[in-house]
């Protein structure tokens, strides 16, 4: 394992820490570097611009409307349950009106890909067929995990992850169990072509992603990405609106270049002073683009009728997040106005709240967080709103505007019709569904575990996953070091040692978040939490999460049971992932397996 060089837990400012690590904060944190020269070659002037910041080109706002992904249909039946063949090809799509046809990767060839729609209690099975082309749409970095990934086969490395999925082990989508075109190679973990989805969970918005080792970044970013939603007879008789007043949206930021085509940094430092063993094409620490992409579409608008609306809304963003709040807007001069109307949370990563939460301001949402929200526009008819999003880059760490905060406020407008013609639906429902608390008395198992920062080789920032044994954090090849039994409740408490925000995931299981406390109070040393000692969970944090954000200098306490529990989720063992949803941490190395075993008492029996 690489030796660490641990940041100050102190007030180390995001640039010094930058600096120290050899990285370029200017450029590569916007996520927009192109290859550079040795210093001291003739290119020496080129070099002074080629390392500034990317700008994609000038686009008219607010031109296209919002597309709605399609819906995948099964291509037939096994043993009994619907089967879906879903394809990853390379297309071309307009992400704007004005820019030329971008080449992405989508599944069914779609950007975003085709929503499945599943119900609970009814399984399908996914074969995930890549039919990608042998080389990659973006510039690949093959020093990341150089002794876990053969870069020399023929063809792109992907495997599917369905995000959310209470599922067997051998449909997860671990990051090595990666295939290429037709099965032709398959990585280690690899154990079958066709995946089983038993959808014994709460109704909620999954989605699914690719999660191939060292390259999810890349192949996210190409387009490689899609809404899950699973549904039952309660949730609809909740009559929750439905039907085109239903609408997905996935939030994503991108970079392009005139001819339309998608940007990704190539390169990272400006520090290579000649030294040829500097990678030339080279991970950034985290990715942040200067365009809004919502469905697939730059800058779009929604049309709505003033009645209340479902959105099912997903951060897909490789780093960004989104701090989100509708405002009136003034199209003509591009000014915003007073507050639009609110967003009443029904629903997060793992299904239904068991009430309604009226967001009182903003709601945050991490990579990879889902919101399930209503929002009533009936007040507002004729009007015309903006999303509008007040996050920095660099979430929770630096909070200067400058140049590498690269914000992106606008990201959709909202056209509010004068009149609606369709039927008005009743008001939220006061109560939603049962959510059994997690009590912190019945836990067998309190594991601290800890984010961690420092640099590799070359001077690049990386980030690490330790726990109390090793607080500096472990490589994503080292032994497991995390075991819960199958039926077991633990809680896991999550110390940030790090200058910026992390959304840390954990596959399989959904968890209760307890709540937040100083990383100055807090003593590893001793177990249990008493979560009235502790800063509560935010609203939009209440019922099952998948994804938690764990600020700098904090440890947000959660609790999760492995197993069925109360009649929700199932029992599932084997060996899954738990990460930082912020895809360049992910792919380097802020990512662990976890292995869930059988209970010692069954095994007796």
């Amino acid at each position: 394992m690489n030796e660490r060089a641990r940041l100050s837990e102190t007030g180390v400012s995001r640039r010094a820490v930058l600096l120290a690590a050899g990285v370029s904060t200017a450029s590569s944190l916007a996520g927009c570097t192109t290859d550079t020269a040795p210093s001291g070659t003739e290119t020496e002037t080129e070099k002074a611009t080629t390392v500034a910041d990317h700008s994609s080109p000038d686009l008219e706002k607010w031109v296209d409307e919002v597309p709605r992904p399609g819906v995948a249909e099964p291509t037939g039946t096994k043993d009994g349950h619907p089967y879906y063949e879903i394809q990853m090809r390379e297309v071309e799509q307009k992400l704007h009106s004005d820019l030329p046809a971008t080449t992405v990767w989508g599944y069914d060839g779609q950007f975003p890909g085709p929503t499945i729609e599943a119900e609970r209690g009814e399984p399908i099975y996914v074969r995930w067929q890549n039919d990608l082309p042998d080389e990659h749409l973006l510039p690949v970095d093959t020093t990341i995990h150089k002794e876990m990934v053969p870069y020399d086969i023929d063809g792109v490395r992907t495997v599917t992850h369905l995000h959310g999925g209470n599922v067997e082990a051998a449909s997860d989508g671990k990051a090595q169990g990666w295939f290429t075109r037709d099965f032709a190679e398959t990585g280690p973990n690899f154990e079958q072509k066709d995946y089983y989805y038993v959808n014994d969970q709460p109704p909620a918005t999954l989605w699914y992603h690719d999660h191939a080792v060292g390259i999810t970044r890349l192949n996210v970013y190409a387009g490689l990405a899609g809404f899950y939603l699973l549904r039952d007879d309660r949730e609809r008789d909740l009559e929750l609106p439905d039907g085109e007043y239903e609408i997905p949206l996935v939030f994503q930021d991108r970079s392009v270049n005139e001819d339309g085509s998608l940007f990704y940094p190539s390169a990272v430092s400006e520090e290579r002073d000649g030294d040829d063993s500097y990678p030339e094409t080279s991970i950034v620490p985290e990715f942040y683009g200067d365009v809004s992409v919502v469905n697939g579409k730059a800058w779009p608008r929604l049309s709505v009728e003033p009645r209340t609306y479902r959105f099912r809304l997903l951060n897909g963003a490789n780093s960004r997040y989104y701090n989100l709040e509708l405002r009136e807007y003034d199209e003509s001069s591009s000014e915003t106005g007073d507050d639009g109307p609110s967003f009443v949370q029904i629903g997060n990563d793992g299904g239904l709240l068991a009430e309604p939460v009226e967001i009182d301001g903003r709601l945050e949402m991490g990579p990879g967080q889902r919101a399930d929200v209503v929002v009533d526009f009936s007040d507002y008819a004729g009007e015309t709103l903006l999303l509008h999003n007040d996050a920095p880059s660099l979430y929770g760490g630096s909070r200067e505007n400058g140049e590498e905060t690269k914000p992106l406020p606008e990201i959709m407008l909202v056209d509010v019709g004068d009149s609606g013609t369709a039927e008005e639906t009743e008001g939220v429902p006061t109560e939603l569904t049962d959510v059994p608390e997690l009590p912190v008395e019945e836990v067998d198992k309190h594991r601290h575990l800890t984010l961690a920062s420092g640099s590799d080789e070359y001077g690049r920032m990386k980030h690490y996953l330790g726990n109390q044994d090793q607080p500096s954090g472990y490589a994503l090849d080292d032994p497991v070091t995390e075991e819960p039994e199958l039926g077991t409740t633990e809680i896991w408490s999550i110390a940030n040692n790090t200058t910026m925000s992390h959304p840390m995931h954990l596959h399989l299981v959904h968890f209760q978040v307890l709540g937040r406390q100083p990383l100055s109070d807090y003593d590893p040393e001793t177990d249990g939490v008493d979560p009235d000692s502790l800063e509560p969970p935010k609203p939009y944090e209440l019922g099952w999460n998948d994804v938690v954000t764990v600020d700098p200098a904090e440890v947000v306490h959660t609790i999760v049971h492995f197993g069925e529990y109360e009649g929700l989720f199932n029992d599932q063992t084997g060996e899954y992932m738990w990460h930082c949803h912020m895809i360049e941490h992910e792919d380097y190395d802020m990512m662990r397996p976890f292995r869930v075993v059988s209970n010692a008492d069954d095994d007796g029996d």
